[in-house]
């Protein structure tokens, strides 16, 4: 999907299309000012509020960072995973948005929907992107897929009024960087024989799984295009990556990916975190921490509770004022999606881990994953710690939460 959570407020704010909007950050009260009338009295219709009335990128004070932006937005060199302090610096002048996880949700199943109708095999890759093969859907083969790729295209712009992107190819991973080709609301086509004109003069950093430490050790190396990287020998790469990630280095430099597309595939955990506006210190800060802390914990509640999963191995995240990171894992011996249970058992973690530092960010995560039908079959083996045994029905409640330095 084409800057999906930005084209998703600008179907609610048409006024803003054409200008560089950014979203992210959480609700601020500006956010709510914004849809008052001027005397606070009403809510006013999103469409018809003024364009001078949007908070500036400028005016901006926090630690949030860019989920998407405008691709006006993007001229200035501001792109996802941005902080938005430094952002401000690019473009000031842009529009700041909050994210509204809820319609998002809401559209990114539309448009899910709406392509299963046309091609079923789809493979789900989060909330803005999915792989689909096209090999036995009727006229799939047709001038190289594109015809579908339009028909795709249409649908989806017709029941959501969103664009997307689309790359086909004989396997995912050329399609993934052929989707990146023609942005936004374009097809690329790339066949076996393109390799070398459409996708060696690319940056390494194009191949999906190829991250930033492993390409500035591939830069290190003088190797900067997918090219280069396929002039390489497999057994120099293996002996710089090692065995595994030298040979798949080597292999999908030269096109090769046989990974199906698959229709379904389970979790292996879940997990909530938040970048605080200050550093908090965890004596000082005990309260707004303890808040904080809580409301992760309920909101992994939740989490698994609406996909129907229980956890038992529960986790902390913690990032300090010096950009040190610390986690612990805490193994109950039994499952639970109960939010007192959560905080109960993730509060474990606390306890095993430094807080001299000031904090900025903290996380919960659940881990261990099963169905709620399957998890009283399933043996508690391999439980570390000491199991606690809560595993209150009922939601994500917050009593015998006290198990917590905050």
């Amino acid at each position: 999907m084409d800057a999906f959570f930005a084209s998703v407020e600008l179907l609610r704010y048409p006024q803003l299309k054409g200008l560089p909007v950014v979203i992210g950050g959480g609700r601020r009260k500006v956010d709510e000012l914004l849809l008052r009338s001027p005397d606070g009295a009403e809510e006013r219709e999103r469409r018809f509020i003024p364009v001078e009335d949007f908070p500036l990128l400028k005016d901006y004070v926090g630690r949030g960072v860019i989920t998407t932006a405008t691709y006006p937005a993007r001229q200035f060199g501001v792109g996802s995973a941005m902080g938005m302090m430094k952002a401000a610096k690019l473009c000031p002048q842009a529009i700041v948005l909050p994210v509204d996880f809820e319609e998002v949700r809401r559209f990114s199943r539309l448009f899910k929907s709406t392509i299963t109708e046309i091609a079923p095999v789809m493979q789900d890759r989060g909330v803005d992107e999915v792989y689909i093969d096209f090999t036995d859907v009727p006229g799939g083969q047709r001038e190289g897929g594109r015809v579908l790729a339009r028909l795709i295209q249409k649908s989806i712009f017709d029941v959501t009024g969103l664009t997307c992107s689309i790359g086909v190819a004989p396997n995912r991973l050329l399609a993934k960087m052929a989707s990146e080709f023609n942005k936004p609301n374009g097809i690329s086509i790339v066949y076996e024989e393109d390799l070398q004109s459409k996708i060696w003069p690319l940056h390494v950093r194009k191949i999906n799984g190829i991250g930033p430490k492993s390409g500035e050790k591939l830069t290190r190396l003088g190797i900067e295009t997918i090219g280069q990287l396929a002039a390489q020998d497999e057994q120099w790469l293996m002996g710089h990556f090692g065995k595994s990630t030298g040979a798949w280095m080597h292999r999908v430099s030269w096109g090769r990916d046989d990974s199906p597309v698959v229709t379904e595939s389970e979790p292996v955990s879940m997990s909530r975190e938040t970048t605080f506006d200050r550093d908090l210190h965890a004596v000082r800060d005990r309260a707004e921490l303890s808040r904080i802390f809580t409301d992760l914990c309920l909101r992994v509640a939740e989490d698994l509770q609406r996909k129907g999963y229980v956890a038992r191995t529960f986790g902390i995240k913690l990032r300090y004022d010096d950009f040190t990171i610390a986690t612990r894992d805490h193994t109950a011996h039994i499952y639970t999606a109960d939010g007192a249970s959560i905080r109960q058992l993730a509060g474990q973690c606390l306890k095993r881990v430094p807080l001299d530092k000031r904090l900025r960010l903290l996380g919960v995560r659940a881990s261990g994953l099963a169905r709620v039908g399957d998890a009283a079959t399933l043996a508690p083996q391999g439980a570390t710690g000491r199991g606690v045994g809560l595993n209150r029905p009922g939601g994500a409640g917050t009593q015998g939460a006290t198990a917590s330095l905050f």
